[in-house]
Order: structure tokens, then sequence, then C-alpha cells
């Protein structure tokens, strides 16, 4: 069974997904890399299989690079075909990168002269709908597709929190990861430590099994998920949520969501 995105591929951060949906994601072509100035490509799509470009590109306005002293790091080389987007990334400094693709806008609808119309933007553009707009409704999303590389030895500067949405923290490092072994993740929603959040957690080449396989966790009491890995891989993860934080008065609910690819190595 398929779904169709409610939204274009450009707000495929903000949407919900189940495993039978469809999912974003961003790919390194390396998680750890160790050398003078080397290069990592990251393949970025919504797709219906872990990690296979079958649908659409994951669009890439608004693709965020942090390095490990917290600088931001333009992406080179980006281009968007028909069903992946790509970029290249120049590793000058030693330590961890974070890449996300950042989702935080608005999008309205509403009544002009009798004909219904669609608007797309920030809280801080709001203002730019027409002042004899009717029947304004409006829905704010947050979300955050992600994942994480290390050249040489990592470092945390580039995982801190932005205090702005879903966000996985490590108890540990993200690129230090391992077959076998339990990892511990703290769950913060607006930098605060959050319980309830339920996780689906898949291994990559799905297309090349009949099941899923997936691990499903939900963040306890103390804002912490455990996660114990079955094999080694590439992992996708994913959660999402709703509440009335919202950074305009018309907007009702605020869509939460949050996707990290993680690789998690052989023992």
């Amino acid at each position: 069974m398929k779904r169709t995105l409610v939204l274009a591929a450009a707000l495929a951060a903000a949407l919900p997904f189940s495993a039978l949906a469809h999912k974003a994601w961003l790919l390194p072509s390396q998680t750890v890399i160790a050398g003078t100035n080397p290069w990592i490509t990251v393949d970025g799509a919504v797709s219906n299989d872990l990690f296979y470009f079958n649908h659409v590109p994951l669009r890439l306005e608004s693709v965020v690079v942090t390095a490990p002293d917290g600088s931001s790091v333009q992406p080179q080389n980006s281009a968007t075909g028909k069903f992946r987007s790509v970029f290249d990334i120049e590793l000058k400094q030693a330590g961890t990168y974070r890449i996300a693709s950042v989702n935080d806008g608005l999008f309205a609808t509403y009544e002009l002269n009798g004909e219904r119309k669609r608007w797309r933007g920030t809280a801080a553009s709001f203002g730019e709908l027409p002042k004899e707009a009717k029947n304004v409704q409006v829905s704010e999303s947050v979300g955050r597709v992600e994942t994480f590389v290390t050249n040489g030895a990592p470092n945390a500067t580039a995982l801190k929190p932005t205090n702005k949405g879903i966000e996985l923290i490590a108890v540990g490092h993200p690129n230090d990861l391992f077959a076998g072994e339990e990892a511990t993740f703290h769950v913060l929603v607006d930098g605060k430590p959050t319980a309830g959040l339920e996780f689906e957690i898949v291994r990559g080449a799905t297309r090349y099994r009949n099941a899923q396989e997936e691990i499903k966790v939900t963040s306890d009491a103390k804002g912490e998920i455990k996660v114990s890995w079955p094999e080694a891989g590439m992992y996708w993860l994913e959660t999402g949520t709703e509440d009335n934080k919202t950074s305009v008065k018309q907007a009702e609910k605020r869509r939460l969501s949050y996707v990290a690819t993680l690789e998690v190595l052989p023992q």
C-alpha cells in the first residue's frame, strides 16, 4: 500500500511517516573518515524503500551543515534530479559535522475574491497574506531530517541542541554505534526532555527483505530511549508529535517531526 504526501517534497521533513509510507532521508557516502581535507557526498530522497531512489528528491533549500567548531559550511556541487538530490561537503575541520534538512514554516489556506488560495512561508513573513483574506486556516510545522559525519577524532560542538522542535542527542556519540550494543539517546522537544514520543527504527535495504523488521521504542519518564542494534548497517529513525506551541496565534497546532540516519558498525 502506498500513501501520497500531504505536502510537496520540500516539506517532507515535516511529515510523519510509517513503515508503509514514503520516508525522507539523508544518506552520507561515509560517516567516519580520516584524512587531509577529505570529502563526502550526501544523497537526499523521499522513497518507498530504504535507501533507494524511487519516489521524489529531498529538496535542498533547507539544508544546514554545521562544522565541528559550530560554524556553517556551504554544500558544494548541489544538484536535484528526478528521484534524488545530491551535494558534496569538504571536511576541512577535524571533528563531527551535523548535516540537516530543517523545515520551520507555516502553511495557510484562505479565500480572496471568492477564490480559495494557498500560502507557504515563515512566521516572520506571515504578514505577506493579503489584508482582505478571509477564512484563513493556518498550520505550523517544524521538522528535521539529519545525519552525522566525523572526520578524525569526534567532538560534540555541532551536536548541541538548537532547542527548536524535536532533537535526538546521543549519550556518547552518534558515530560510535556498534551492533550488539545498546545506545541511549536524550529526546528533546524545544530543548526539554520529553516522555512518550514513539520512535520507529528501520535498518536499510528493505527492498531485499519481506518484513520491515522495525524496532519500536518510546521515550521514558526521563526523556530517554535505549536502542539495541541487532546488526550492522544504516538505520533510519523517525518520530513525530503535535502541540499548541505555535509561533503565530492564527495557528492552533504545531506539527513536529524528526528523522535521522545513523550508521551502526560491526563489532
